[in-house]
């Protein structure tokens, strides 16, 4: 483990970098529940009554998915580089 400081949002967060390892599989099904997870969060949440959100963690889940997806399909993320669009299938 290390520590991993990153500047987004007008500020500077640390965080302690933990290495997993999956299955393609496994990978397959974490980016898929994280998917449905965070369109809740987005589209779904905020009309609930007392719901209290975060754009900043809804940001970087965005951030995180997109990697997660880019994992899974590295030629996908190159052509995302090369026509300068986020990787992801339109979802989130």
């Amino acid at each position: 483990m290390g520590m991993v400081c990153f500047a987004a949002f007008g500020r500077v967060d640390c965080m302690t970098r933990i290495t997993v390892s999956l299955t393609r599989r496994e990978l397959e099904l974490l980016v898929a529940l994280s998917s449905d997870q965070l369109f809740r969060r987005e589209f779904i949440d905020p009309k609930m009554p007392g719901y209290k959100g975060d754009s900043g963690e809804i940001s970087l889940g965005k951030v995180l998915l997109t990697r997660l997806r880019n994992t899974l399909d590295p030629a996908a993320a190159q052509k995302a580089r090369l026509t300068g669009r986020a990787g992801g299938n339109g979802r989130t």
